[in-house]
């Protein structure tokens, strides 16, 4: 490959296998290309965007050969150059699933030299109306959303992943602020935020249970996710009555609510001072709950320094970041019998395993959801023990 500007040139392109962040996989003279809006196998022709030192990125403008999997894209936004939400709004929804399953299991075995086949599974959608939170930018009183990697507004009347009781906003304008969001929660309560009014609360309902949050705070945005990753964690924990738990980055108490239900006395950990006080709220009838707000890492020691020495169970949800080494080692010297890892980075995801690997935590199983149609976002719950039936060494840990 040259040094040549080729930026705004279109070049041919045979599309390769699927990458983590909504592209495809090609070369150009040898140099690898992110190409968006592609699928693999199609031959394409692309628009190069972006060039630096080590790879290209690109947006097909002609499908020269399309693959069997190519679909019209339902919302007449989805595009080159146009609004950068959505990814795979020109795949069939069965074809989306099958990609997302491989990104995962690539992922893992490239970062973490893990071996595991995915199943993707559905929440039963089709992939459209799910998103029950919507952050739409504004430029000079209009609402839109941005172009892929970009600022330049995308003006658009409606969004099709937008849940269909979400308050239209769209149609409105908003002088003086630069973003505007609206949610609606399980209970088919609305509200609508912008950056200079950015409070107000929602309840969200799951298994009965009423949790209060931020409306703009953090809760899943797919209305099946916070029963369908209680689920997974529970029925891959298996609780019994006295086990004590943790919960890591344990938001408003999601997973701590149900842990404690199930009988388990818990320490739940989370940075966020607001999901604390709304948390405090939440679980005021689980005396069993103790809610500790600061820096998880920080504050997991500091409980071990005061005589933490075991836990039975961990649940930990962390950022797109993951935990990090020091959290998981934190973890695997607390021995407990099963760890359940909630995850939206496949990535990160694979890095915190390998480190558990080398603990001597194994995977016991791993599940993968889809619950962010047509984009290329994935929930994963992995479920962790010892790899034999001894109690794990985690020796020259300090």
């Amino acid at each position: 490959m040259t040094g040549e500007d080729i930026v705004g040139a279109v070049v041919e392109l045979e599309v390769g296998p699927v990458a983590h962040g909504g592209h495809c996989v090609a070369r150009h003279e040898g140099q690898v290309v992110f190409v968006r809006h592609a699928l693999p196998g199609e031959l394409v022709h692309a628009r190069v965007t972006e060039q630096n030192a080590k790879y290209l990125r690109a947006d097909v403008v002609q499908v020269l050969t399309p693959s069997p999997q190519r679909i019209e894209p339902p919302c007449p936004y989805a595009g080159p150059g146009l609004c950068g939400g959505c990814d795979f709004q020109h795949s069939n929804i069965v074809e989306q699933r099958r990609l997302k399953a491989t990104v995962v299991s690539d992922t893992l075995r490239r970062i973490g030299g893990i071996e595991r086949t995915v199943v993707m599974e559905s929440p039963g959608d089709d992939g459209l109306g799910w998103r029950t939170r919507m952050r739409y930018a504004v430029v000079d009183g209009r609402p839109g959303m941005y172009a892929h990697r970009s600022h330049d507004l995308v003006q658009i009347d409606r969004c099709l992943i937008a849940h269909p009781d979400s308050p239209d906003v769209l149609g409105q304008r908003w002088p003086d602020v630069t973003s505007v969001q609206a949610v609606v929660s399980s209970e088919g309560k609305t509200a609508v935020l912008t950056d200079e009014e950015p409070g107000g609360r929602v309840v969200e309902v799951v298994r009965n249970r009423r949790f209060r949050v931020e409306a703009g705070g953090f809760w899943q945005v797919h209305p099946a996710a916070p029963e369908t990753l209680v689920d997974a964690v529970l029925s891959g924990l298996e609780p019994a009555t006295g086990e004590t738990a943790l919960d890591l980055y344990s938001g408003v108490g999601l997973f701590a609510a149900f842990l404690a239900e199930a009988g388990c006395p818990v320490l739940a950990i989370e940075g966020d001072k607001d999901a604390v006080r709304n948390a405090r709220r939440n679980l005021h009838d689980l005396p069993d709950v103790t809610l500790e707000t600061g820096d998880v890492d920080r504050v997991l020691n500091t409980a071990v320094g005061q005589g933490l020495e075991h836990v039975d169970l961990v649940v930990l949800d962390p950022p797109r970041t993951g935990a990090g080494k020091d959290v998981v080692r934190r973890i695997a010297a607390l021995t407990p019998r099963r760890v359940a890892y909630v995850a939206c980075d496949p990535a990160a995801l694979a890095r915190d395993l390998k480190t558990f690997g080398t603990l001597g935590y194994g995977i016991a199983s791993l599940r993968a959801f889809d619950l962010f149609g047509m984009t290329h976002h994935i929930e994963c719950v992995a479920i962790l023990e010892p790899v034999d039936s001894e109690v794990v060494s985690v020796r020259g840990l300090g």
